[in-house]
């Protein structure tokens, strides 16, 4: 148990402890919320990317779909056109054929261009040398605008991709020759034959359009931000024809995610790679306000926990002062709560339970009381019949010898003494009215052995007016003229001073002085040959003081003795048993 006046030992009241606990969970709650509202969303935007990519891909192949689509139908319209045929194999004079390409063939090439949206070369290769040639734009450069050309059949045949075409049996495809993949360019390879003859082949149709054209509004694929567009020919082992985009990122295939819509009726396809980290391009805006509501959350909920723990803590630590209240010995305090709730229930049980002890505490305490103060009275009575005796048969003595004024002289100061004694029924008297009942007993003892013996009083003049117990030096006196005295005079000094907080009385002698075993016995109890009043005075002080105040003594046989009798200098600052 904690004694009284030590300091209190710091704590973490339990209200704080519980916050610790609460606010790990609310940020475990906030970390895995984040966590999966960050994941959840990053998916979202992952999945709204790609659908944005791939409807771009379809949009894309639709529209390279409907261009290739419209170029077919112009190469299927001067394929199966009989007029034109004919005119492709007319041969005479230079006029002649001068009208029939202005009439039949011209005609026949310029009419799709107008019609068809985007820029397009329309190149005619005849066999038929009587024709005119009509050279139209530089091939080596960029479709700026629709143009036509009647070229000769000389300008292809060496070439390495008529070598191809022409020992093939495909027909009416999709290539990319001579400056195609250069520029950017596609275009469509056909024979034209004659349906008059035997099927005989009269030239070449080629169509090339640029595949930017075909592709159509690339703002779904934001290739400055990374996306890569491809055109895939699958029936060629993947070889690329076209590309939009970062070049090298083969090397670094892992980081995109790779798109594919095949263009139906055709061996190509569109592949759209796409960079991981434009499908999370949003995630670190995503982070940082997902991040953010998080932290206020647990900012809220820290500031709830908080004042929810420290008005829980003000109860607790109320309750906590009134059980150290109790502690410390002070059973008057309560507590009281409003509400109903189990701060109020146990302040009300604590509240019960302290007038309980309180009830308790005082009946023992008075029950206590009275037992000393019976256990005093009667060691009292102990003594004052013992020095009574002693007086009397010493008046008698006197009487029986005739000494009539020194018989007057014992009874009034025996008349004094035992008024002295009895103090009002005063259980404390001050210090000197103790100095002068032993004075008085002196005088009662001077009569009897004249001037035998001297006495010395050294008292400290301030300590004269200290309340101390009744009849605790007199007996000390008495037993130097019982014990002590062994030859013709005895000297006795009687001192008092202040010892810190204490106040130390001593009765000194030079008389014969005791051994070990005989001061011993008198501390003990009483012996043959009387002790009743040292024992006495030292139970009398332990009762009313405490163990630390009491009796002790020191004496060389042969050499005297000297009782030293502790007291508290400010008896008021002790419990009373008055």
């Amino acid at each position: 148990m904690r004694k009284l006046g030590d300091p209190m030992k710091k704590y973490i009241p339990f209200t704080y402890k519980m916050l610790i606990p609460y606010l790990l969970l609310v940020l475990l709650t906030d970390v895995i919320i984040g966590y999966v509202s960050y994941t959840m969303l990053t998916e979202s935007r992952t999945e709204m990317a790609e659908t944005n990519i791939r409807t771009g891909m379809e949009q894309a192949r639709n529209n390279i779909r409907y261009q290739m689509d419209e170029i077919q139908r112009m190469s299927d319209t001067l394929f199966g056109n009989l007029a034109f045929q004919r005119a492709m194999q007319t041969k005479g004079e230079p006029y002649d054929i001068y009208l029939v390409m202005l009439d039949e063939i011209v005609p026949e090439i310029t009419a799709p261009l107008k019609l068809f949206g985007n820029h397009i070369r329309l190149m005619l290769y005849t066999l038929n040398s009587d024709l005119y040639i009509v050279s139209g734009d530089n091939l080596e450069e960029p479709i700026h605008r629709s143009d036509y050309y009647i070229l000769p059949f000389e300008d292809i045949q060496d070439s390495a991709w008529y070598q191809q075409f022409k020992d093939s049996e495909r027909d009416n495809i999709w290539l990319q020759i001579d400056t195609d993949q250069r520029l950017g360019n596609i275009s469509h390879i056909r024979r034209l034959v004659s349906y008059s003859g035997n099927m005989t082949v009269i030239g070449y149709v080629r169509i090339t359009a640029s595949l930017d054209d075909l592709f159509g509004d690339f703002s779904t694929f934001p290739v400055e931000q990374g996306i890569t567009v491809r055109l895939i020919d699958s029936a060629s082992d993947g070889a690329l024809l076209y590309q939009r985009g970062n070049a090298e990122m083969d090397a670094q295939r892992g980081k995109y995610l790779s798109l594919h819509e095949p263009i139906p009726g055709t061996d190509f396809v569109i592949e759209a790679l796409v960079p991981k980290a434009y499908l999370t391009k949003d995630a670190g805006r995503l982070q940082r306000v997902i991040f953010t509501v998080c932290g206020i959350s647990f900012i809220c909920m820290a500031f709830i926990g908080f004042i929810v723990a420290r008005l829980s803590g003000r109860k607790m630590k109320r309750i906590v002062w009134l059980v150290r209240s109790f502690q410390e010995g002070n059973f008057q305090k309560r507590i009281r709560f409003s509400g109903n709730d189990e701060f109020v229930h146990i302040a009300d049980a604590f509240n019960v339970m302290a007038a309980n002890i309180q009830g308790l505490i005082n009946s023992v305490y008075v029950q206590g009381i009275q037992k000393k103060q019976a256990e005093l009275e009667a060691l009292q009575a102990q003594m004052n019949p013992h020095f009574l005796y002693n007086t009397l048969s010493t008046i008698s003595s006197l009487a029986n010898l005739g000494e009539t004024s020194k018989v007057t002289e014992m009874v009034q100061g025996l008349s004094r003494f035992y008024r002295l004694t009895l103090n009002q029924g005063n259980v404390f008297t001050p210090l000197k009215h103790e100095l002068k009942q032993v004075e008085t007993y002196l005088g009662i003892q001077r009569v009897k052995y004249a001037g035998a013996f001297s006495v010395h009083v050294d008292v400290d003049p301030e300590l004269l007016q200290v309340q101390v117990m009744k009849l605790i030096l007199q007996p000390f006196v008495e037993n130097t003229f019982k014990h002590a005295w062994f030859g013709e005079s005895i000297a006795i000094v009687i001192k008092g001073k202040r010892r810190g907080d204490d106040l130390e009385l001593k009765v000194i002698d030079n008389g014969i002085g005791m051994r070990p075993e005989t001061v011993q016995r008198l501390l003990i109890g009483p012996s043959p040959s009387g002790g009743y009043g040292v024992k006495n005075v030292d139970a009398r002080i332990k009762l009313r003081y405490g163990d630390k105040y009491g009796i002790r003594i020191a004496s060389v046989y042969g050499g005297g003795t000297t009782v030293q009798i502790i007291l508290p200098a400010n008896p008021g600052a002790l419990p009373s048993l008055e």
